[in-house]
């Protein structure tokens, strides 16, 4: 994945939703949810400073 904070911005504009499994200091799991929160469809797992920030940021607000 080339830029996994895009993916995840992208996931979150479509409505959809996802969850921070994992976590440790240098890696993150983001569990991805269909846009009703049942399923999860896929993962991201990265150590990209800017996604480990992005999940430890409060929620955008729409």
């Amino acid at each position: 994945m080339d830029d996994p904070v895009a993916a995840l911005v992208r996931w979150e504009e479509y409505g959809a939703s996802w969850r921070v499994v994992a976590r440790s200091e240098t890696e993150v799991t983001v569990a991805l949810y269909t846009c009703d929160g049942g399923e999860e469809v896929d993962r991201i797992v990265s150590g990209d400073p800017a996604l480990l920030d992005h999940v430890s940021s409060p929620p955008r607000s729409s």
